[in-house]
């Protein structure tokens, strides 16, 4: 039992360190890509948007799929050798109608892979999940360091070698999605989607919703608007990695953290923590200053992500575990991003980025205010 757990951590650890390597290339690059191509602000927004509103629709549908059919194994290969596939068109074209076409393809398959591999590892751990963030860790040392060597390639050569090189992970981790088990509990009634209907449900994904739709200027214009302030592509993926060495102190503490504080608490300081990040970025230039905000992820991603991922776990019913994990990317990084992106992709033109993160400021401010009424009133 020992050796099949310590096997399963290995293959999980090497999902999560392959996904987010590759969005360790996606998240600081690709959008900056589109800019180089010539793209406005309005289309790398509508193109970000696309591929989050696949993260809000897919990923339910997929997951409402595995979990009738008891499919989630099957699922999740398919899906991932699916979304190499679809990547592999971006080689071929640099027209923005194509690249938007290619996204809401790609996004279909994608957008269940992040939520059924939570699914996976909060099943495989069994009373073991409070550690989950040591697994969740491989991928933040993957993001730390593809993030930080990516921009040093990209000064060497140019923007474009991203896509060869997310598509040769993306090829790599569908032939591992083979090595992912498939863990099956003794069979229970399908269906129960009623913890969905609950107030205390609504009102958390609402709010995770406005996390997420405040990020919107941070993953979709922080790299454009480092580089509109001056700085090089080895500073971005600098100031990309130090977020996530921030992050990976949370990722590998988490069991101790999250017996010390209740899950609740940790939400509600997140969102304290995103209101000050954002002010930082509506008015800083100073690298030292930009840096240093870089490591409030820590909190504002990592503590927030652990403990949404905890929560939702808790609240979800066995024989909906998939649908539970799969609304919460849903609501956060599909429909929260992509209103986010819509919204910020609108306003670059008009405003300038240092006013976005004014508005992403505001946006986490009323999703702490409505976590904590709830909180007082829903007890």
């Amino acid at each position: 039992m020992m050796e099949n757990k310590r096997a399963f951590k290995w293959v999980m650890g090497s999902h999560y360190f392959l996904y987010f390597g590759m969005m360790g290339i996606f998240l600081p690059y690709f959008n900056l890509y589109c800019f180089h191509l010539g793209f406005d602000g309005f289309q790398i927004g509508s193109i970000s948007a696309v591929r989050s509103f696949a993260m809000v629709l897919f990923p339910i549908l997929w997951s409402m799929a595995a979990d009738r059919f008891e499919a989630r194994r099957p699922i999740f290969i398919f899906c991932n050798i699916m979304a190499a596939i679809s990547w592999s068109a971006f080689l071929f074209t640099g027209e923005y109608r194509y690249f938007l076409l290619i996204t809401a393809v790609y996004g279909i398959f994608y957008a269940p892979v992040i939520s059924f591999m939570e699914a996976f590892t909060m099943d495989g751990l069994g009373d073991e999940k409070s550690s989950y963030g040591r697994i969740r860790a491989w991928g933040t040392v993957s993001f730390i360091f593809i993030s930080g060597l990516m921009g040093k390639m990209i000064d060497l050569s140019s923007v474009s070698i991203i896509i060869g090189i997310i598509l040769g992970g993306s090829l790599i981790q569908a032939l591992l999605s083979a090595a992912v088990p498939e863990i099956r509990g003794r069979k229970k009634k399908y269906g129960n989607a009623a913890f969905l209907k609950k107030p205390q449900t609504i009102i958390f994904l609402f709010c995770a919703f406005l996390m997420l739709a405040s990020h919107g200027a941070y993953y979709g214009f922080f790299s454009i608007h480092l580089e509109t302030l001056g700085f090089g592509k080895s500073f971005i993926g600098i100031a990309w990695a130090l977020a996530s060495v921030a992050e990976i102190v949370v990722m590998l503490s988490s069991a101790r953290i999250f017996r010390r504080f209740a899950i609740e608490d940790l939400l509600f300081f997140s969102f304290l923590v995103a209101v000050l990040r954002w002010l930082i970025l509506s008015f800083s230039t100073s690298p030292v200053i930009i840096l240093v905000s870089q490591m409030l992820h820590a909190l504002t991603y990592a503590t927030f992500h652990i403990a949404s991922i905890l929560h939702m776990d808790r609240i979800s019913p066995q024989e909906s575990k998939t649908l539970g994990q799969s609304v919460n990317n849903a609501m956060t990084y599909g429909l929260g991003l992509m209103s986010g992106f819509f919204l910020n992709g609108y306003l670059y033109e008009k405003t300038g980025s240092f006013h976005l993160f004014v508005i992403s400021s505001i946006i986490a401010l009323a999703g702490a205010l409505i976590l904590k009424i709830s909180h007082i009133y829903l007890k």
